[in-house]
């Protein structure tokens, strides 16, 4: 858009609606504060139409720089000022929102310390995450902020933010909400959140170490890089060296590129836990057209004016409810149109999610769908599977006969029955999530929906008990109710060490595939030597017999030209020997001889140094298995990197030139000798023919099997250095490069230890809240009483737990029911 078009916007509205969309989640709170700001700031249709282009994630929507560099240099203070402020109001402002405001502020042209003391004054007085039971003293936000007050839009913001800190919005409390009330409700909250606040600790220590883990070994790389230089600069260009740095500076890049990947991934999972650190999470997953919305709108009684035929999604984010200390997500569908972005922010609030509700139709159960259970079980993740039973109730016929008879579409017997739906959906779920510890609970949305639009209230009663929504709200109240507190230790504590394990698993496969290169290498070493010493001697075999041909040509010119030349002078010897010499193309074909010995011994050194080359991509391919396929991808790579690289290598540095000068004065010994001819006066012309002939012939013959002999010593003596040259850059080569692999597998192995100890001091702080539910004792989480109690802990992440315990304890309830409520297999042993 042109300036001249834009002149109507309002672009600190608009940068306020950005980062409301900066985390992919869209706070129901974020939602209604944004709507009002629009009213009471009186933002134009322009402005709302942009806003809606944002929301929707629309191609031709203004962007964020776009956007912060049309807003005037006056208003960049306070429009950070709401910015921040509209980010903390759901209690937390997350990464990406940060990310945002730094990306703004940059371009502005702002220091990081101004931002950041900006970011600590919103967060001071908006932040309340850590209130539990009233006790923190509640300050009018509105009042410490009115000095910043000095919009229209920023007047509208007060207001609004200071309702939500004093909690005054009323929300209309419905039978059929989950959203649920009494003093056994309370306690409950009180007990999760207090649960929530010990474990969230454990779990921010563990992913604190794995993130300072993380760093030192990218500082570590970074170190190598530079000790590799160093080496590198002293030996000169084109040694090994030099090759052994280029490679490993390479594949040092790739790792530490791939480490601050793994970083961010355990900062955004501390800042998911964190985010969700007082509230019980409850997330509705699915493909598209399932039905999500309408459940989310039917249990927060939020968001109707989404649902419907026709009707389009506002945003393409997660969208978040909150009453009390209860959050309800809706997720945009996987496989929605959007494709992978969309699945990707689905997944981005898993994490911080206590129950994964899973939405599913009877009229497409297809295997595919339930693939993305895999993910789910990986992140250890308790699961309910909702079946949205379609029916279309809005034929009236089709509505009288369900009313009459509403029981008849959930039988699980029949023709109509559901059973076969329910047996295929276990079958499906089971295979990805891998076990059957999940309830399936099949609804009828429609009818619910319905029973929200009609004004007959018989109608509306019995629509919504025909829908069965009230037992899968019965079923979310009983896992917040019965096993709240250990969902919020699954959350914070069990599901955190997938947050470990990831970079974990990357970790383990490093070390060990380095340290597997690094002794192929050595390994390597002395089949190689072998090899290049035979292919030496056999090149230098090769070498020898081809002089000797050249030189035998030299030979059987002899008798011609002692014939035809046995009664010329000196002068008339040398230039008819010069002449011969040039036909027969003498040093040029010697030249040739000791061309094709070294390019036979270059072919045969290319050929076994890509052999090791072909062996390190196998070994990469059968390595890297174990890990997703990007980071197999990575390592591969890697190996591919290296392997390639020896072909390169093969054709610079473990190659030889001809020596300069090696051919100088060949023919020049062979004539040099001055040949005398034969006087007599007494002899007869055949007599003295034969003396001549058999003199040039003999002088000649000698000369140049002595200038053979001399060439055959010379070419053996150079060929040899440079084979030996060649071999020497090949060991200084290997043994420098599995030196630097050693490293890499070294410090991974050492990154590995650590995250392993973390992984431990994480499930053993969760095997204990175990312990706690088993024996209905919840108390303090301390690692003097973890280590009392908690003896060894084996898990296999998301599939099942064996906890050894070192006193005896009291279970209460049996390994199925254990099962059920963990979702995993869990074993608990006494060691005496």
């Amino acid at each position: 858009m042109k300036q001249s078009e834009n002149q109507d916007l309002d672009y600190p509205f608009l940068l306020v609606t950005h980062i409301v969309c900066a985390d992919q989640q869209i706070h129901s709170e974020e939602s209604k504060a944004l709507d009002e700001l629009a009213k009471q700031s009186q933002v134009g249709t322009r402005t709302l139409a942009e806003m809606e282009k944002i929301l929707a994630q629309d191609e031709q929507q203004l962007s964020v720089a776009e956007i912060a560099l049309r807003v005037a240099p006056k208003q960049r203070n306070e429009t950070m000022w709401q910015m921040l402020s509209i980010a903390y109001v759901d209690g937390f402002c997350s990464t990406l929102e940060r990310q945002m405001a730094q990306q703004v502020a940059q371009i502005w042209g702002w220091s990081d310390g101004e931002l950041e003391r900006q970011i600590e004054e919103t967060g001071a007085f908006a932040d309340t995450r850590f209130i539990v039971g009233g006790n923190k003293e509640e300050v009018s936000l509105g009042a410490r902020m009115l000095k910043n007050a000095d919009s229209l839009l920023s007047k509208a913001l007060v207001d609004k933010l200071a309702t939500f800190s004093r909690k005054q919005q009323k929300v209309e409390q419905l039978r059929r909400e989950i959203l649920l009330s009494g003093l056994e409700y309370d306690e409950v909250i009180h007990q999760c959140a207090v649960i929530a606040e010990e474990d969230y600790l454990f779990g921010e220590r563990a992913l604190k170490y794995t993130d300072k883990a993380l760093q030192n070994l990218g500082i570590s790389l970074q170190k190598a890089i530079a000790e590799i230089k160093d080496k590198s600069s002293e030996k000169g260009a084109n040694s090994p060296a030099e090759e052994v740095a280029n490679q490993l500076e390479g594949i040092c890049k790739e790792l530490t590129a791939k480490i601050i990947k793994k970083i961010d991934g355990v900062r955004e999972s501390l800042c998911s836990k964190e985010r969700a650190l007082n509230h019980f999470s409850i997330a509705f997953m699915g493909k598209t057209k399932v039905g999500k919305s309408t459940l989310h709108a039917i249990i927060t009684n939020n968001g109707w004016d989404a649902i419907g035929v026709g009707k389009q999604r506002t945003t393409r984010f997660n969208r978040v409810y909150e009453w009390k200390n209860i959050r309800v997500i809706d997720t945009p569908g996987i496989g929605a149109p959007g494709g992978k972005s969309d699945e990707e922010i689905a997944k981005s609030i898993i994490d911080e999610s206590d129950v994964i509700c899973y939405v599913v139709t009877n009229d497409s159960i297809q295997e595919s769908e339930f693939s993305f259970l895999g993910l789910l079980k990986q992140k250890a993740k308790p699961l309910i599977i909702l079946l949205n039973v379609k029916y279309n109730l809005r034929d009236n016929r089709r509505l009288e006969y369900f009313l009459n008879n509403p029981n008849k579409l959930f039988e699980m017997k029949g023709k109509s029955g559901i059973g076969g739906h329910i047996n295929r959906i276990r079958s499906y779920a089971q295979k990805y999530y891998g076990n059957d510890y999940f309830s399936i609970v099949p609804v009828m949305l429609l009818a619910a929906q319905i029973s929200v639009e009609t004004e007959d209230k018989r109608r509306k009663n019995e629509l919504f008990q025909a829908s069965r929504i009230q037992d899968f709200l019965d079923s979310l109240r009983e896992s917040l109710m019965k096993d709240g507190k250990i969902r919020r230790s699954q959350t914070l504590l069990g599901s955190t060490v997938g947050a470990i394990e990831d970079p974990l698993k990357w970790l383990r496969l490093l070390s060990e595939v380095y340290a597997n290169l690094a002794q192929v290498l050595k390994n390597k070493r002395e089949e190689i030597e072998k090899k290049i010493y035979r292919s030496r001697q056999n090149c230098l075999l090769f070498l020898v017999q081809e002089i000797k041909i050249v030189f035998e040509d030299a030979l059987n010119i002899i008798p011609s030209f002692a014939e035809d030349y046995w009664d010329k002078n000196d002068r008339e010897l040398k230039e008819g020997w010069q002449t011969k010499i040039k036909e027969i193309d003498l040093e040029k074909r010697l030249e040739s001889c000791y061309k094709l010995a070294s390019e036979k011994f270059n072919r045969e050194v290319t050929e076994v140094v890509e052999e090791v080359g072909s062996e390190l991509q196998l070994i990469a391919q059968s390595e890297a298995f174990d890990l997703s396929e990007q980071d197999a991808s990575f390592l591969d790579n890697s190996f591919v990197r290296i392997a390639s690289s020896f072909v390169l290598i093969a054709g610079t540095i473990f190659t030889f030139l001809t020596p300069v000068g090696i051919f100088a004065g060949l023919t020049l010994g062979i004539f040099g000798t001055v040949l005398t001819t034969i006087n007599g006066l007494f002899k007869s012309i055949d007599q003295r023919r034969t003396e001549a002939f058999q003199k040039i012939f003999e002088s000649l013959s000698n000369q140049v099997i002595f200038q053979r002999e001399t060439t055959v010593k010379k070419f053996e003596s150079e060929f040899s250095k440079s084979c030996q040259l060649v071999s020497e850059n090949i060991d200084d080569y290997f043994d420098n490069l599995s030196r630097e692999l050693e490293k890499i597998s070294e410090e991974s192995e050492l990154t590995k230890r650590k995250l392993e100890s973390g992984v431990n001091y994480l499930n053993r702080a969760y095997a204990k809240r175990i312990i706690d539910l088993l024996t209905e004792n919840y108390e303090p989480l301390a690692e003097v009483r973890i280590n009392e109690i908690i003896g060894k802990v084996r898990r296999e992440f998301g599939k099942k737990i064996i906890i050894s315990t070192k006193t005896q304890v009291p279970i209460s309830k049996t390994s199925e029911e254990i099962n059920l409520v963990i979702q995993e297999d869990v074993t608990i042993k006494y060691i005496k």
